[in-house]
């Protein structure tokens, strides 16, 4: 009885340990055993791209582009479709940068049926189209995880999947951004930062250190030789 016991008691957790690896598995950014994500681009230039996700969300995403147009750098917005009916005219601004998909409501995609992926990414490229007359062919997943059916979806609709491979881990309330996002850059690095949180409501989020960091991450990368150029540069990668 205690033999058998033991043997169930091993078989569950090695079971248990197996499961939490394929989790763990979709779960890293920068892992592509379940299929492929651009996660940097050629390494053979000093070229870098630039990402925000979340937005749009006043007044972040104004600051923000207000800093990339004094300083004349191009930038990827990841829009979530709800913020893109509530702030319609805040997307409009976007146009001249490049917009991506970044699902309607930005839920967890873990255990999400390949309908509730299909409909997260419909309703956002719905919404942007209505707004900018264009759809994304770019899209990053929430919290840049992945699930089963994820793929298929993207694959019916012509999505490029993007993550990243350098962050200011700006959504921890303690990190030096600076720092944090300029620590490991190299040639062909795509840089994750965030203007809003979520679909969360505007007067739940604060990006403000994000935009603070802004312009010193910009000029330290520069100063190190570093050129912003448009995410489309590294989709042929």
């Amino acid at each position: 009885m205690t033999h058998t016991f033991l043997i169930l008691a091993l078989s569950a957790l090695v079971l248990s340990a197996l499961g939490g690896l394929y989790v763990f598995a979709w779960s890293v950014p920068t892992w592509q055993i379940f299929g492929p994500a651009l996660i940097r681009g050629r390494v053979t230039e000093r070229h870098i791209a630039l990402t925000f996700d979340d937005g749009p969300v006043p007044p972040f995403t104004e600051q923000i582009l207000d800093i990339l147009r004094a300083r004349k750098v191009p930038a990827t917005f990841f829009v979530c479709g709800k913020n893109v009916e509530r702030f319609p005219q805040i997307l409009r601004r976007l146009q001249g940068h490049t917009i991506g998909n970044h699902t309607y409501s930005h839920e967890f995609p873990y255990f999400r049926s390949q309908k509730k992926f299909a409909v997260e990414i419909d309703r956002s490229q719905e919404a942007i189209l209505k707004i900018t007359g264009e759809q994304p062919v770019i899209f990053r997943p929430p919290y840049g995880a992945r699930w089963l059916g994820f793929y298929p979806v993207l694959r019916e609709r012509g999505l490029r999947l993007v993550n990243w491979s350098d962050t200011g881990y700006d959504w921890l309330e303690k990190s030096d951004i600076v720092r944090e996002t300029l620590k490991n850059l190299g040639p062909g690095s795509i840089i994750l930062l965030h203007d809003g949180r979520g679909a969360e409501p505007p007067e739940a989020i604060d990006r403000s250190r994000t935009v603070s960091a802004l312009p010193a991450i910009i000029d330290a990368a520069r100063a190190a030789g570093f050129t912003f150029v448009p995410l489309a540069e590294f989709l042929s990668s």
